[in-house]
């Protein structure tokens, strides 16, 4: 098994995974300020909970977004595995054929969700990550990266809303019981979940328009699960997609 690493704005996705299964996944805060050595103990608590023992770990790769941090994280798995981490980044194999204008700037995070979708769906296919941002991602008939959509996350959409409006306060974000609310925070639960859900819907339309064809829709990320039960349309919800990409980009360079 590989020990695989996603770096985002608001959480580090950790998971332990290989050919047969994921042993787990799961979420620390994304800390700007905490030390190698913090970082280090957190891998560490993390892989005594679920009993894996450092010498079953084949080896580590790491996608980040957030560049300050991705050195430091590298260092602590390093600490730890006491073995060679791979970044995701210039002069790794990926295997993916980017179209984008400037394909430097495609984030690892997006990448790496694009290589598990060719390595276990039909193609074209789109891709939903839903984290800080929402970000869609499209891969053609000929399993070309053609480009995407980033629209802001649920959280900020959130959190712009009550940190702007004096009377609403903040809200979780779970489902309510009427899609048209009888009070306030029924109201921005409904609002908030509902929109994402038809815009998701709409951006699906609007993207096979154009490609002139239908795709599988995948959806990925944190709060995907939140909001995919309310789409009307059919989309997987695949929670592993990113480390399972990982584990494909490793073993392409291993």
């Amino acid at each position: 098994m590989i020990l695989a690493i996603d770096i985002g704005n608001t959480n580090i996705v950790v998971g332990c995974i290989d050919d047969q299964k994921t042993y787990f996944i799961e979420r620390l805060a994304t800390v700007r300020t905490k030390t190698e050595l913090e970082y280090a103990v957190d891998l560490k608590t993390l892989l005594e909970i679920y009993h894996i023992k450092k010498a079953d770990i084949e080896g580590c790769i790491i996608s980040s977004v957030v560049p300050q941090i991705t050195n430091i994280a590298r260092l602590a798995a390093e600490k730890i595995l006491k073995k060679e981490v791979m970044v995701l980044g210039p002069g790794v194999k990926t295997g993916l054929n980017i179209m984008m204008d400037n394909p430097g700037q495609l984030g690892a995070d997006l990448v790496a969700d694009a290589v598990a979708g060719l390595n276990e769906y039909p193609v074209p296919f789109i891709v939903i990550d839903m984290g800080t941002a929402t970000t869609v991602s499209v891969v053609n008939s000929k399993k070309q990266y053609i480009g995407g959509m980033i629209l802001p996350g649920i959280g900020i959409s959130l959190d712009a809303l009550t940190a702007r409006a004096s009377q609403l306060s903040g809200i979780s974000i779970d489902a309510p019981k009427h899609v048209i609310g009888r009070n306030t925070i029924e109201c921005m639960k409904s609002g908030v979940l509902y929109s994402n859900a038809a815009a998701i819907d709409g951006i699906i339309d609007r993207v096979e328009e154009e490609l002139g064809e239908k795709t599988t829709v995948i959806a990925t990320g944190g709060l995907a699960k939140k909001i995919i039960s309310h789409c009307k349309k059919e989309i997987i919800l695949d929670e592993d997609l990113l480390l399972k990409g990982l584990l494909v980009i490793y073993k392409k360079n291993k």
